[in-house]
């Protein structure tokens, strides 16, 4: 019953209440799995949410899946472990209100105290902070965890990062976000795995080249996610600008501006709408992925833009050495010399523009949402 009491607390306090819950499992170890019939149609599925912040392309990730899973003719519920902090001094209505404004999630209501816990089929953690938490409900059939990335490689040295590796050898069945990243997981971490493809809205990401210009770059410059590469791009660009200053570049994914030295077009955190119409009018896209193939990318290419990546073996797996971005090296030289040949080359943009809304054509979030269920299947299977 102590773990019943940690979890029938509202909120949380950042940290110390993660730790808590580690500290929990260790000591009791996890709730014990309901012992009842696994159903075969439609399933109760819980989902724990990490704290969320306006543009975090993660919980757009899970909203997606969720809201496909309900389309399947599951229940789902959303219920938030506030692993930072951010929203304890909010009411629960004011952060339900933010979560729906955020990811334009208004129909979907989440919950933010576990006290009302009364168990589901699946419990479905959704990072490293939430794992412990989903262990600690009772009531479940199964527990699986939805991994959008090695999160180990978001902290140096650190027991966030210890952390981080251990959430992957708790049982969990994991349902990765790609074929790369449920490999990594099954050789470095021994762990259960399969793997879901990111997808895309293709009611508002798609194709308007009557709209496209020749002279527009766009980076996805979201510098309080460092995995982004934020410092790398920006050196690619102030590059470009001093070598083309006809050329205008646009930065977005943070509310204020960046300091950087060269003119520039701050463009904040758009709404999805807005942002597939970024998409269609820009030359060239950037986003710079160090671990797990980012959604930004395949939100770019199926709007027909050409899109500038890192080489590495996350990409070079995904998208093949030839495939449907620029891949390049990471130094600030190479990323602008890419730019710059798509720039000096439309029949290689419209290349690129074409393999790449080819390949997301078959990436919906119907799709996704049947390989997440497969995996939960599986979670129940292993379970039994």
């Amino acid at each position: 019953m102590r773990a019943r009491r940690l979890l029938g607390t509202h909120g949380s306090q950042g940290t110390e209440s993660v730790a808590a819950s580690l500290v929990e499992l260790q000591r009791s170890g996890p709730a014990p799995l309901a012992r009842r019939e696994v159903p075969e149609g439609p399933l109760a599925i819980a989902v724990v949410i990490p704290s969320f912040r306006r543009g975090s392309g993660g919980h757009a990730t899970i909203v997606h899946v969720v809201r496909a899973l309900a389309r399947r003719g599951h229940s789902l519920s959303l219920w938030l472990e506030d692993c930072e902090g951010r929203h304890a001094a909010e009411s629960p209505s004011e952060t339900r209100r933010s979560f729906g404004d955020f990811f334009d999630a208004r129909e979907l209501e989440l919950n933010t105290d576990f006290g009302t816990w009364e168990g589901a089929d699946v419990v479905l953690a959704t990072g490293w902070q939430t794992v412990a938490r989903a262990l600690l409900l009772g009531g479940a059939l199964a527990r699986a965890y939805l991994v959008q990335d090695h999160e180990p490689d978001f902290y140096g040295a650190s027991a966030e990062r210890l952390w981080a590796e251990q959430s992957y050898s708790h049982g969990c069945h994991c349902i990765a976000a790609s074929e790369w990243l449920a490999a990594l997981l099954r050789s470095r971490y021994g762990a259960s795995a399969s793997h879901f493809d990111l997808a895309v809205d293709h009611t508002l990401y798609r194709p308007a080249s009557d709209r496209r210009r020749s002279d527009l770059v766009v980076f996805y410059a979201r510098a309080v996610t460092p995995r982004r590469a934020v410092p790398l791009g920006i050196a690619a660009l102030h590059e470009l600008s001093r070598r083309r200053p006809q050329v205008e570049i646009a930065l977005y994914g943070e509310q204020h501006p960046l300091e950087v030295s060269f003119a520039h077009t701050h463009v904040g955190v758009l709404d999805a709408r807005r942002l597939a119409e970024l998409y269609c009018e820009a030359s060239v896209g950037m986003v710079l992925s160090l671990t797990n193939p980012s959604l930004i990318g395949f939100e770019m290419m199926a709007c027909g833009l050409p899109c500038v990546e890192l080489q590495s073996d996350s990409m070079r797996s995904t998208f093949g050495t030839d495939g449907p971005l620029q891949l390049t090296n990471p130094d600030p030289l190479s990323l602008c010399e890419a730019i710059e040949r798509l720039l000096d080359d439309a029949p290689r943009r419209r290349a690129l523009a074409d393999a790449g809304i080819e390949l997301v054509a078959a990436r919906t979030w119907e799709r996704a949402a049947e390989q997440v269920e497969e995996g939960l299947r599986l979670a129940l299977r292993a379970r039994a």
